[in-house]
């Protein structure tokens, strides 16, 4: 993995309100990274194409687009908060704890 590529994610995470990530939702650029995951390494073995873990945490439901359920609960609270990376075309959210 690529300590530069890293160290250039963990300075970019940042925090977003979800009427800010939804316009990315509606182009479907919006991934969902489980807790239990760490938001930089998740966002590093994506920028660096390991589909081998990528599609790991796909099968484990533990990278996941949003649901519809979720989609409406982040609605209903516009001003919620998440953890996000972005690793371009995709937008890394997790729940802010």
């Amino acid at each position: 993995m690529d300590e530069n590529v890293r160290t250039q994610l963990r300075e970019q995470l940042d925090r977003a309100r979800w009427e800010w990530l939804q316009p990315h939702h509606e182009r479907g650029a919006v991934f969902l990274v489980d807790s239990m995951l760490d938001l930089v390494d998740v966002a590093t073995r994506v920028a660096a194409d390991d589909t081998v873990a990528v599609s790991h945490w796909l099968a484990s439901r533990c990278l996941t687009r949003p649901t519809d359920e979720q989609v409406a609960v982040w609605e209903a609270n516009r001003a919620l908060s998440f953890s996000m990376l972005v690793v371009n075309p995709y937008i890394l959210i997790q729940d802010a704890e």
